[in-house]
Formats: structure tokens, sequence, C-alpha cells
């Protein structure tokens, strides 16, 4: 689960995370991805960077 919004600056990032998933899971350079879909900030780039989704591992021990 991304989150909604960038911890530092607040911007709305999470309405970007499907399309980076996908073109990055196809094997497309992730600086570019973020560079066509407007995220400039680097705070907004790390949050989308650095992500790792963790919620199936997670939910079985819920």
């Amino acid at each position: 689960m991304i989150p909604v919004r960038c911890f530092t600056c607040g911007k709305v990032i999470a309405d970007v995370w499907e399309e980076y998933k996908a073109r990055t899971e196809q094997g497309e350079d992730p600086k570019t991805v973020l560079d066509e879909l407007g995220v400039r900030r680097y705070c907004c780039r790390r949050m989308l960077l650095t992500h790792a989704e963790l919620i199936n591992e997670i939910v079985p021990y819920l």
C-alpha cells in the first residue's frame, strides 16, 4: 500500500503508483518513468523508488 501523500512535502503520489509499477516491471528505466509521469521533487521520487509492497506478506499473520 503506497502512501497517498509524500511524507516530506505532502504532494499526492498515489495517483502515479500503478503506472510507475507497471512500467518498471516491464523493464523501463525508473528515472525515465518518473520524469514522464511528472514526479520532479526528489522527496517524492524517493517515496516511489524505495517503496516495498509488504502487505501480502503481513496479511497471513493478522
